[in-house]
């Protein structure tokens, strides 16, 4: 399952709501991201 966190509030809005709306249910900001996720390097010796 995709979710979304809300650039304003930070808090991760969940794909469900944002069929019905795009807007943060929390503040009603309308810019949403997909945060991602850390990936670590490793080198070859």
């Amino acid at each position: 399952m995709v979710t979304y966190k809300c650039f304003n509030c930070e808090k991760v809005v969940k794909q469900d709501y944002l069929k019905k709306k795009i807007r943060c249910p929390y503040c009603g900001s309308k810019i949403l991201f997909k945060p991602r996720t850390v990936s670590s390097k490793v080198e070859a010796k």
